[in-house]
């Protein structure tokens, strides 16, 4: 990715579309975006930075909006923002999705779970309940909906998502 393409208008407004998103899709939900029993459904939403590197921002600024309402306050904006930054900036050098969907399970199981910790919750009931949550919400709804429905369209995959992932070429017999 060339640096002028990062800064192009249409590269802009879509991570700044992907932020917005993943904010207001948590704070709709609020109930269940926050605590120690949470499903974020925007979360699916950072298999994003597995196709391109640069919604690795836009995620984090997504995140640290959304946790600007959080009932954890100050806790969340930190540890949350944290954990999202750990999960997506590596995610776009791994090789494969189904690996890379788990860099979140882990990171917010440990992270968000020792926020929880600090926040007076269980450790490990905190972790494990974040981290399944994640796992659900990345792992099963965010594989479904790359795999099923951008990867299978070319043309959402390079206009809408604007990925930088080689095409995989079809090997024929």
């Amino acid at each position: 990715m060339q640096k002028n393409e990062i800064f192009n208008t249409k590269n802009l407004v879509r991570l700044a579309l992907v932020a917005a998103a993943y904010a207001v899709m948590t704070v709709l939900i609020q109930p269940l975006s926050y605590g120690p029993i949470q499903f974020r459904f925007s979360e699916a939403l950072v298999l994003l930075a597995f196709y391109r590197k640069d919604y690795s921002v836009a995620l984090i600024l997504g995140c640290f909006i959304a946790n600007l309402f959080s009932p954890f306050g100050l806790y969340d904006i930190i540890f949350g923002t944290l954990a999202t930054a750990v999960a997506v900036v590596p995610m776009y050098y791994m090789k494969n999705i189904y690996i890379a969907s788990l860099l979140p399970v882990v990171a917010n199981g440990l992270i968000v779970g020792f926020e929880l910790y600090l926040c007076g919750e269980p450790f490990w009931f905190s972790a494990g309940t974040v981290a399944l949550g994640e796992l659900v919400c990345v792992c099963v709804l965010g594989i479904l909906l790359f795999k099923v429905i951008f990867e299978k369209n070319r043309f959402l995959m390079r206009n809408l998502i604007g990925s930088t992932r080689p095409s995989k070429k079809k090997v024929e017999a």
